[in-house]
């Protein structure tokens, strides 16, 4: 009778270097390419690997060995991940064979150190100092690495972990333990290594972000000019510093303060994009002599042309305060109308009667500018409707609206709140009666004239 062959572990084509096509489920092909001879597999065992295979939440570990003679790997037959399953090996004899076997299911690479570097094998020239390892770096930036030496190279082992490798083992003192829990490690390192860099790079992005936004922010333009200047801005983007909302004060050089609040709809990044474009071209606008109609045609033509979408439009107040305070023109274009206070005087909303389409909405529109009464002290309050739209009451089915603002804002200023205390009062109180963050940009400006 012949001697029993002895049975051997059988090794997938994929995981040995060689392309194997995995044909589609349901078919008649649906079966395992047959192993080696000799080797034995069973239904269950394919069962069993596909399910280790689908549990995302403890994938199973594939390792990928280079190393120019796979006939004299020292991996022992079984290796296994924290769980008991065994971890998958592929072997590649070079590079350009690493580099198809790198797909995405790969989760440590094991590198014989003394493979020859790329393009210098062919040659038979010193291959440079790690130049294998950083080829493999490069080709693999998101895969954790393990560096092969010879024994007693400790000080090439140690430059391969300064040069980006998770950890190095000696060539002739591996065993399945060994290997077992330095793969495991080098994993969770690299997984660590990764998170910690995408942390570091996230606050560097969010701090560059807030210096931009920040830098985008206007500062007013009102050297010799009487009236103070307040304002507070809230994005309704969290953890942004800039949304739709924009505003600006410029005083030309006849003694003319004209102030600007607008927004563009939507509060996104691309919004605030435009709305900063906007309040750039209306200083510019403006201190070159532009006003009412005119300055707001030209913007209505920037933003057609700067927008990304024919839907997106913009709202926009302005007001053009003459040189001695006491009046001043208002346009409004689908905006809301100013509020004003004075001594004596309750506060009130500007008229809104002749308040034209938002800019955006009506190719040729006009915008007829209003000559209003400001009288020898007042405050001028210029918002946008994240101030009025918040919620109100039990269960908050109501919004604030521009009464109840008015109301709030006459309460606050018999309290003696003015300036910069005032809109800080006014939005904490809105927020307050919202019942949390707004979902809506905020922007709030105050200007104060004090004989």
């Amino acid at each position: 009778m012949p001697a029993p062959v002895p049975r051997q572990r059988a090794i997938p084509a994929a995981e040995c270097g060689q392309a194997q096509a995995v044909p589609a489920a349901g078919g008649p092909s649906d079966d395992v390419a047959p192993p080696r001879r000799g080797a034995a597999r069973t239904d269950q065992t394919v069962r069993d690997t596909a399910t280790a295979d689908n549990d995302t939440a403890h994938p199973t570990l594939t390792l990928l060995l280079i190393q120019d003679d796979p006939t004299a790997a020292p991996i022992v037959p079984d290796l296994l991940d924290s769980d008991g399953r065994p971890i998958r090996v592929r072997t590649a004899r070079n590079l350009t064979e690493a580099e198809r076997l790198l797909t995405d299911d790969v989760h440590c690479i094991l590198l014989d150190l003394a493979l020859p570097a790329p393009g210098r094998a062919a040659k038979g020239e010193t291959d440079e100092e790690l130049a294998v390892l950083r080829h493999v770096l490069r080709l693999a930036p998101r895969h954790a690495v393990l560096a092969l030496t010879a024994s007693g190279d400790a000080e090439r082992g140690a430059e391969a972990v300064r040069v980006g490798a998770q950890d190095y083992l000696f060539r002739d003192e591996l065993d399945g333990r060994l290997l077992s829990r330095a793969i495991r490690y080098a994993v969770e390192r690299k997984r660590s290594d990764t998170a910690e860099r995408r942390l570091a790079e996230g606050k560097l992005r969010a701090q560059e972000n807030a210096r931009l936004e920040r830098g985008l922010l206007p500062t007013p333009l009102l050297e010799g000019s009487p009236l103070r200047f307040a304002a507070r801005y809230r994005p309704g983007r969290s953890r942004a510093l800039l949304g739709g909302d924009f505003y600006d004060t410029v005083r030309t050089p006849d003694g003319t303060v004209h102030a600007m609040i607008g927004d563009v709809c939507g509060h996104g990044p691309d919004e605030a994009a435009l709305g900063v474009e906007l309040r750039i071209a209306w200083r510019a606008l403006t201190l070159a002599g532009l006003c009412g109609d005119e300055l707001l045609g030209t913007l209505q033509q920037v933003l057609e042309h700067e927008r990304g979408d024919d839907e997106i439009f913009a709202t926009l107040c302005t007001v053009d305060i003459a040189p001695d305070g006491r009046r001043a023109g208002l346009c409004l274009a689908g905006h809301p109308a100013p509020l004003i206070a004075a001594p004596g005087r309750p506060a009130r909303l500007l008229p809104q009667e002749n308040n034209g389409p938002a800019l955006g909405l009506l190719p040729g529109a006009r915008w007829p500018r209003m000559q209003v009464e400001l009288g020898a002290e007042w405050s001028l309050m210029l918002y946008t409707d994240g101030l009025i739209e918040g919620r109100v009451g039990a269960g908050r089915k109501e919004r604030l609206g521009q009464d109840g603002m008015v109301e709030m804002i006459r309460r606050q200023f018999s309290e003696g709140l003015s300036g910069e205390a005032l809109l800080r009062a006014a939005v904490s109180e809105v927020r307050e009666l919202n019942g949390g963050e707004l979902t809506d940009d905020v922007a709030v400006v105050l200007l104060d004239r004090v004989p």
